[in-house]
């Protein structure tokens, strides 16, 4: 199928309706519906997040568009309750943890593959490499609380093993500052990539400061609070990238445009045909949202959405596994370090993020002593043979 951005008019907003029965739906199954299913819920529960928490923001700060901005508002903190509420409760929250972290491996790292500036690339796959290592070290706390193997919910699509490790992760804020796009020359695939990874990282910054706290276990308590950290760090990264002059409709059309970009791109690749009816569904309601704030745009800007909208959505992003190309970011680039807003060898790293990360993990690491010892290997501990 095709989108035309500039023509669609999607749903109308007063026919975008919901009752509590069509909110709360039957859940996905754990381990029978396919991994790439969940990975597409959780991504798309952080765009409507995301989406509900800019509008906010907008509306504190914008007394003409409230009106318009509470309508949409409502309607996408409903998509996100339907979406969110689609992950089955014998889900543990480690096991909802290593979903999260398969979200930001493998979209990050199918995002850091059509994104067409360099630069952005880099800062995708600086940032893939992280993500890679949680992903090992919550694998490690499964195995230590639960006894369970991660690859039950990753079903052999994602890799565990370390990546660039988490210890060395942390740095001084100014280290975690990027260049940003240049908002009248970017691609407007860049702009929509930068939004559907912060979206991504900003969902997991507040489920992993929401989660942390619940465990007596001292090590996951520990390892949640480490972490945590390191997705705060993402996210002012990739907030950073984003062009600071643009205005706030031109940041709401982008949104809405976006939005539509990843519901179209997660019904391209949908196995689940429930599923799928849903993300179709959203497609016309986010085309409905993005067709009134075209018309905002031209009332208030008086300037055409061409000016920022291309006409006809980006390729898909794919849902599949990455392993080969983050096997080989591994390899390249597993010793890059952050010196300001550019990626530098090891051995070039700023003073202030040795500073810095010397101090906090001065007292120990809990990424460190979560995986002592740990290895992967299929099953779990109960079908290991004593030494």
């Amino acid at each position: 199928m095709s989108v035309n951005l500039l023509d669609a008019r999607g749903t109308p907003l007063d026919q975008q309706r919901f009752t509590w029965r069509d909110l709360v739906q039957d859940p996905i199954s754990k381990l029978d519906d396919d991994a790439f299913t969940r990975v597409r819920i959780i991504l798309a529960n952080g765009l409507e997040q995301q989406a509900n928490r800019f509008q906010h923001m907008c509306s504190q700060m914008n007394k003409e568009l409230r009106e318009p901005l509470a309508m949409i508002r409502r309607v996408e903190h409903h998509q996100q309750t339907m979406i969110n509420w689609l992950l089955s409760s014998d889900h543990s929250p480690i096991e909802t943890t290593i979903g999260y972290e398969q979200v930001a491996i493998e979209v990050t790292a199918a995002i850091a593959q059509q994104e067409p500036d360099p630069y952005l690339a880099q800062v995708y796959r600086f940032g893939l490499l992280e993500d890679f290592d949680h992903m090992y070290r919550y694998s490690a706390l499964l195995d230590r609380v639960e006894g369970k193997d991660a690859n039950n919910i990753l079903q052999s699509y994602t890799d565990i093993v370390p990546g660039r490790p988490t210890v060395d992760e942390h740095r001084h804020p100014t280290d975690d500052l990027r260049d940003h796009y240049d908002r009248k020359t970017a691609a407007p695939v860049s702009k929509m990539n930068a939004l559907t990874i912060m979206s991504g990282e900003y969902q997991t910054r507040d489920y992993y400061m929401n989660i942390g706290p619940t465990f007596s276990d001292p090590v996951a308590r520990q390892l949640y609070a480490e972490i945590a950290s390191i997705e705060e760090q993402h996210v002012t990264q990739y907030g950073s990238i984003i062009d600071p002059d643009e205005t706030m409709l031109e940041k709401w059309l982008l949104y809405e445009a976006n939005e539509a970009y990843n519901y179209y791109s997660l019904l391209e690749s949908e196995t689940n045909p429930r599923i799928k009816a849903i993300w179709e569904r959203f497609l016309e309601y986010e085309l409905g949202h993005l067709d009134v704030v075209k018309n905002l745009f031209k009332k208030y800007e008086r300037r055409d959405p061409a000016e920022i909208l291309p006409e006809a959505l980006p390729t898909p992003i794919p849902f599949e596994s990455q392993r080969d190309f983050v096997r080989k970011t591994l390899e390249e680039e597993i010793n890059l370090r952050a010196n300001g807003t550019q990626f530098v060898d090891k051995s070039e790293e700023s003073k202030a993020s040795l500073d810095y990360r010397n101090h906090i993990n001065s007292e120990g690491s809990p990424s460190e002593a979560v995986s002592a010892g740990y290895q992967w290997a299929p099953g779990t501990e109960l079908a290991r043979k004593s030494s």
